[in-house]
């Protein structure tokens, strides 16, 4: 039993470090808009500061910072890094005949009041306060932290900014306390 729980543990350890390794890898960063303008504001403290090389073409980026996630954020990624164009051409689709074409099956018929974006009435979309660094190419997302603005004000816009920085400086040197 004690040999499963140094493996546990030693599985937790691999997966931490594995985390502040993919964090460690990241050197440029491509900032999409956030709520409030903070995007510019984190573009300045991560430039100050010399966290990352804040980048304004996204195909050099490594990272993305965002404020949210789901799918209009995928739909974004997909926009700024294309997937590679597969070598085959896709097969195509064989005509529909006129009477295939007028069949419906009305348990697959259009529903009515059909939402026409559900990520947009989606809470997963956005959640206030919360920035992700996904990485640009995978979307997997390297690092994240829940830091709300208390007001709007450019100087609370500039310290929510400087306590993101200061999170991922202490998490990319977790032994400087």
């Amino acid at each position: 039993m004690g040999s499963m729980k140094r493996l546990a543990f030693l599985f937790s350890c691999s997966a931490a470090m594995l985390c502040a390794a993919d964090l460690a890898n990241v050197h440029t960063v491509y900032l999409l808009k956030m709520a409030k303008g903070l995007d510019q504001f984190l573009a300045s403290r991560l430039t100050s500061d010399h966290v990352f090389q804040v980048v304004t073409d996204p195909k050099l980026a490594d990272a993305v910072f965002t404020d949210q996630i789901g799918e209009n954020f995928q739909a974004k990624l997909e926009e700024l890094f294309p997937p590679p164009e597969s070598d085959k051409p896709a097969p195509p689709k064989p005509a529909k005949t006129e009477d295939e074409a007028s069949a419906v099956n009305p348990l697959l018929g259009d529903t009515i009041n059909k939402l026409s974006s559900p990520a947009g009435s989606s809470s997963f979309g956005r959640a206030k306060g919360t920035i992700f660094l996904v990485w640009a190419k995978s979307g997997q997302i390297v690092w994240s932290v829940y830091q709300p603005t208390k007001g709007s004000t450019s100087k609370e816009m500039d310290r929510t900014a400087n306590d993101i920085v200061s999170r991922i400086k202490k998490d990319l040197n977790p032994k400087v306390k």
